[in-house]
Formats: C-alpha cells, sequence, structure tokens
C-alpha cells in the first residue's frame, strides 16, 4: 500500500530558502529519496516595484522563511531534511510535522497538476468549451504555470487574441 505524498512546511533562516531547497533536492538525488521526497517549492510572485521612479518586476517570496516540501513522513525523510543546514525545523505542534490540509493546499496553489498539452505553438486548435466553443484559431503562447493558452481566432473577419484554460483547446486532427 503506497503511502500518500502529504505537503509539509518547512522553516528556514530567512533568506536562506533557496538554498534549502537546492540542498533538499541535492540529497533527494544522492540518497535516491526521490519516492519519500518529491517536490520542493519556494513559493513566489512577481510584482511591480517603483524604485527611482522605475517600475520593474520582482519576483519575491510569498512566504519567507518558510519552504513547502511534498513528502512522505517517514523516519528518513524527516531526517534528511531536517538536518539540512538552514532548516531550522517543520511547523508543527512540538517536534511533530502537521501536514497542509487538502484545502490549505489549494488556497496556496501549489497543488495544481502540471497539464501535459498534445498541441504547440502555431498549431491549429478547435475551441471545445466556453463562449468560443467550436472556433478554430491558431496557438499563440502556452503558459503551463498559468494552465492558459493564447489563440488567435478569426471573427466577423478580424483576428482575434483570446485567452483559455488549457483544457478549453484541442488539436485539430
Amino acid at each position: 500500500m503506497a503511502e500518500e505524498a502529504k505537503w509539509y512546511v518547512v522553516h528556514t533562516y530567512s533568506g536562506y530558502e533557496n538554498k534549502v531547497a537546492t540542498n533538499i533536492e541535492k540529497a533527494v538525488e544522492n540518497r535516491k529519496l526521490h519516492e519519500l521526497i518529491n517536490e520542493v517549492l519556494v513559493p513566489t510572485e512577481t510584482v511591480k516595484e517603483i524604485k527611482d521612479n522605475k517600475a520593474r518586476e520582482v519576483e519575491r517570496k510569498i512566504f519567507p522563511g518558510y519552504v513547502l516540501v511534498k513528502m512522505i513522513m517517514t523516519d528518513d525523510s524527516w531526517y534528511v531534511v531536517r538536518n539540512i543546514r538552514g532548516v531550522t525545523g517543520f511547523v508543527g505542534p512540538g517536534s511533530k510535522p502537521v501536514p497542509l490540509t487538502d484545502k490549505e493546499v489549494e488556497a496556496l496553489g501549489v497543488g495544481r497538476e502540471q497539464v501535459e498539452v498534445n498541441y504547440a505553438v502555431g498549431d491549429s486548435v478547435r475551441i471545445i468549451e466556453g463562449y468560443l466553443d467550436g472556433f478554430i484559431g491558431v496557438v499563440d503562447e502556452i503558459d503551463k504555470e498559468r494552465s492558459t493558452v493564447k489563440v488567435t481566432v478569426s471573427m466577423f473577419g478580424r483576428e482575434t487574441p483570446v485567452e483559455l484554460e488549457l483544457g478549453q483547446v484541442s488539436p485539430l486532427e
């Protein structure tokens, strides 16, 4: 019976989040722990920052001092993560790590499944869902992070770019 991996929150020294995430990934590689530790994430967001009257986009950590780890909690996986340099412990009462609930994971947006698409930029696709159901267009851009696709559709004799969810289009056979 394979146990389901859950998301745990690891507390780190502030500013060490990326280093800790990298070191956990290295430990997983070196010790062949892929089946125990599935994913390591430092949640970030892109924000516009105005400095010296210049606007620029900067990547900012959403939870400074924390790294999210999707893992099956065993003595081995706990020991490996706990002993990474920069880790101060797991979030939970005492020394007992508590996994995030499905609701918390959903709110963080980390549990989103990666959607594999069988079309590429430049391909003709049929829109199979939504208000443009049945229309045919050409894929301009695929954004797997946001699970969206930009398609140019010909409507009323005009080329119109539309943004859809990845699952709303399918390749033409």
